[in-house]
């Protein structure tokens, strides 16, 4: 998977728009991704993440960075294995290109505020 194109509530993945939250995986996406708290983001939020296998996963926290990552998410994803990215989503989707190149990545992005 690769990012095409980002901007504030818009994203293109291998040529298609979505325009609500998604999780992007090696072999689909995830679209549209709610979460408990729209700005916050707790283990269950990413509950089809943990039986994944990745070496990368990078979250994105939306354009300017407003959703917050919980404690437990940092913790979970550190305990199975994955190197975990929390960046701005216009930063995120950059490091979620290179990586693609370095092993299985999933990517979270909030894609507005």
């Amino acid at each position: 998977m690769k990012i095409d194109f980002y901007e504030f509530g818009r994203i293109i993945v291998n040529g298609q728009e979505y325009r609500h939250d998604l999780i992007i995986f090696p072999d689909r996406i995830l679209s549209p991704w709610w979460r408990l708290e729209g700005h916050g983001l707790e283990v269950v939020d990413l509950k089809e993440v943990w039986s994944e296998k990745a070496d990368f996963l990078v979250i994105g926290t939306g354009a300017y960075g407003v959703m917050k990552v919980k404690e437990e998410v940092k913790k979970k994803a550190l305990e199975l294995g994955f190197t975990l990215i929390i960046q701005p989503t216009f930063e995120a989707v950059e490091t979620f290109n290179q990586k693609v190149s370095l092993g299985k990545v999933i990517g979270a992005f909030h894609l507005t505020c």
